[in-house]
């Protein structure tokens, strides 16, 4: 039997709040039979009211629990884990096969700057293709990847630019815009979505929503009045 592929000292952290119909495919996805798992799987839940903490547990994962907001479950769980790298990863986004071998390459070759994963969608509308198109387009001009397209970076990284700041939301923006173009590199290896915000919100609405929330961000709105707006 070959060995597995060696993965290095990563610790996942997955911030949660009433996620359980998507953490089990997301838990699911960082293991695979040829590559060695992430040192640490850790879940950081803001409250939950659902089964999200039973099923990611039972999926082999800790679990701790925060203050509800992305920035702030994300910044208690960097703190809680000793591994040097991290991925940072959203509750309904699953990464594809071959994480690990990209994940590996990229803390030999860039170990300096922070990798993002190529964003898809869990839809066969031909509206999730467009919008992947139009992800790539802003990740290519802007260098500007969201959240649920993970994030891949090195603990001495994020606390030189200054660590995840504790914000509701839009704490992925503000992370990559610290980052900076020359310190982001993309991996080609996708990061699969759930697009129920899509489907449920209407494709364009839900699009739209987006933007306007990161105009606002921009515009230096404070993120827990666009958190009202975010949904």
């Amino acid at each position: 039997m070959p060995r597995p592929v060696p993965l290095p000292a990563v610790a996942v952290v997955v911030p949660t709040l009433n996620a359980a119909p998507t953490i089990a495919a997301t838990l699911a996805s960082l293991f695979s039979s040829d590559c060695q798992m992430p040192a640490e799987i850790l879940v950081v839940d803001g409250g939950s009211s659902d089964t999200t903490c039973s099923i990611a547990e039972s999926a082999g994962a800790r679990v701790i629990t925060a203050e509800r907001g992305r920035g702030i479950q994300l910044a208690a769980g960097v703190a809680a884990v000793r591994s040097p790298w991290l991925l940072l990863l959203h509750a309904d986004t699953r990464l594809d096969a071959g994480w690990q071998v990209s994940v590996r390459h990229h803390t030999i070759a860039a170990p300096g700057r922070a990798g993002y994963f190529r964003f898809a969608l869990e839809s066969d509308d031909p509206r999730s293709r467009s919008l992947e198109r139009a992800v790539r387009w802003r990740c290519c001009v802007f260098a500007l990847p969201y959240g649920d397209q993970g994030l891949l970076i090195h603990r001495d990284l994020l606390a030189k630019v200054g660590g995840i700041r504790p914000l509701p939301l839009m704490e992925d923006v503000d992370l990559v815009r610290r980052l900076g173009r020359r310190r982001l590199v993309p991996l080609d290896v996708r990061a699969i979505t759930s697009a129920r915000r899509w489907e449920r919100e209407g494709w364009r609405r839900r699009s739209l929503r987006n933007l306007l929330c990161l105009s606002l961000f921009f515009a230096g709105v404070p993120a827990r009045w666009i958190r009202l707006l975010y949904g």
